[in-house]
């Protein structure tokens, strides 16, 4: 799942139309989980630039102020096979791709939740098993995943990687430039651990 209804205040337009690469910061989320069958949940302006293709259930949140827990169990509730384990994406995350999207996914085994690491701090993309499912719709309004993926008790397997791609995430134009930078980096001739 995508989870792109945010409101877009630090960047001052909506940030998920916003080019990157040769797409747009959604087109990269949309490219990260094109291994899988994806459920995107969107802001109301971004549904007439969500492309229809086989595979790809779009939800539209009007209340993108009740935050990405409401996201979250929106996405859930639309997945009817309740085995399945969810592979959480951000929209604003463009520089993970589907090379760390399936190995997080292949990481997971039988845990309740994997995640990529660097220097103890967890990133995306976020994988819940299907024990984990049944909470997605508790979590409170405005909540986040951490309560979730931190949660002591869930069996956890973490990836270290030492990557950027997990942390960059884009809220502000100056998250833009560095997102811009970073992609120029990986782009060129040679780099190492290009993610795409």
């Amino acid at each position: 799942m995508i989870l792109a209804a945010g409101r877009s205040e630090r960047m001052g337009a909506q940030k998920l139309l916003l080019p990157f690469g040769t797409t747009t910061l959604l087109g990269r989320a949309l490219e990260a989980a094109s291994d899988f069958s994806i459920v995107v949940v969107v802001a109301p302006a971004l549904v007439a630039h969500v492309t229809a293709r086989p595979n790809l259930t779009v939800i539209v949140n009007g209340a993108p102020e009740r935050g990405m827990a409401h996201s979250l169990a929106m996405a859930d509730a639309a997945i009817a096979d309740r085995g399945a384990a969810l592979a959480v994406l951000l929209g604003d995350t463009p520089l993970v791709d589907a090379a760390l999207v399936r190995r997080i996914v292949a990481a997971r085994g039988d845990a309740d939740v994997a995640y990529p690491v660097r220097g103890g701090i967890a990133g995306h993309p976020v994988i819940f098993g299907p024990s984990v499912r049944p909470e997605l719709a508790r979590l409170a309004a405005g909540d986040t995943l951490r309560s979730l993926r931190d949660d002591p008790s869930r069996r956890r397997s973490e990836v270290h990687i030492d990557e950027e791609a997990p942390y960059l995430d884009v809220d502000t134009p100056q998250d833009l430039a560095r997102a811009h930078a970073a992609l120029a980096r990986i782009m060129e001739p040679g780099a190492r651990n290009a993610p795409f």
